[in-house]
């Protein structure tokens, strides 16, 4: 085991920031919504496939740059159909009971589901990252994929990047005093409907980036949303509902979990995630970083 504990790291840094820039929307939209959105699966599955489909379309894949504009066009339309999506079902779900909010977001994500079906079919396909990335590097016995080190590094950036967004812009004061206090932000004259489908545009496009990063990262199928929700959902909820910083710590410490138990108990893969996230809750209800609110 202790001969394999650079693997595990390297693997924990993989997973958890795969599974961050999945989350990181999803915490966004919570975050000054009070939503817990079960369609982000479903608009990150999309994001893979429009970003599957560009590929296929283009030369997308033909270079690393290429690679990236693809996920930013896969961003932006998906940060569209979010802005739809905010005036059709969020605004309508402002004022009424939880449990209704969940009932509708599920129906939407098997709308998604609906929509793969009917555009890209049931086969399941798959895309290899751009030539850049399809090499490994060693660093003594320890084998780094180069596509494994862009998915650390862009899950780093993605993180830091909103860091900035709300801890150092006006756009972010203005979120955060939302987050905290919508009423009294809009006796302050601050348009809270504006700030709010600018966050759900951005939580919807960091689904779709998320999607276009992750695309080479595993087979394309129509239970593609589940399989990364479940994880982003315990990420999003061991964190701390809202915090970004909370989200960010909870991934690598529930991919420090999943990646030892695996190497444990090979046979039972994804027991120790529920396991850490049952434990942590056990300790911490609130999440590791209880703020309250968008942080």
């Amino acid at each position: 085991m202790l001969a394999d504990l650079p693997t595990l790291l390297f693997n924990t840094l993989i997973w958890g920031m795969a599974t961050f820039l999945v989350a990181a929307g999803l915490t966004m939209i919570f975050g000054i919504l009070h939503v817990l959105n079960f369609s982000h699966g479903g608009f990150f599955m999309i994001g893979a496939y429009v970003a599957h489909s560009l590929a296929n379309w283009s030369s997308a894949m033909a270079n690393i740059w290429g690679f990236l504009l693809a996920s930013v066009i896969t961003a932006a339309v998906i940060g569209a159909v979010g802005l739809v999506v905010d005036r059709a079902i969020f605004r309508r779900l402002a004022h009424v009971d939880g449990a209704y909010v969940l009932v509708a977001t599920y129906a939407l994500l098997l709308v998604c589901n609906g929509v793969v079906k009917l555009i890209w079919g049931l086969n399941v396909v798959s895309a290899s990252p751009p030539p850049e990335l399809f090499d490994v590097s060693f660093l003594g016995n320890l084998v780094l994929p180069h596509y494994s080190i862009f998915v650390i590094v862009a899950g780093l950036a993605v993180f830091l990047a909103l860091e900035w967004l709300i801890n150092m812009t006006s756009v972010g004061r203005l979120i955060q005093a939302i987050a905290i206090d919508p009423w009294m932000a809009r006796l302050l004259g601050i348009n809270v409907g504006l700030i709010y489908s600018a966050t759900v545009i951005i939580g919807f496009a960091l689904a779709g980036l998320a999607g276009g990063l992750l695309v080479a990262n595993q087979s394309l199928s129509p239970d593609l949303a589940g399989i990364f929700i479940i994880q982003a959902f315990g990420v999003v909820i061991v964190g701390g509902m809202g915090s970004i910083r909370g989200a960010f710590l909870a991934s690598l410490l529930l991919g420090l979990a999943d990646s030892f138990g695996t190497a444990l108990l090979p046979q039972m893969p994804g027991l120790f995630f529920f396991v850490a996230l049952a434990a942590i809750l056990l300790i911490r209800p609130r999440g590791l970083i209880a703020s309250g609110r968008l942080s």
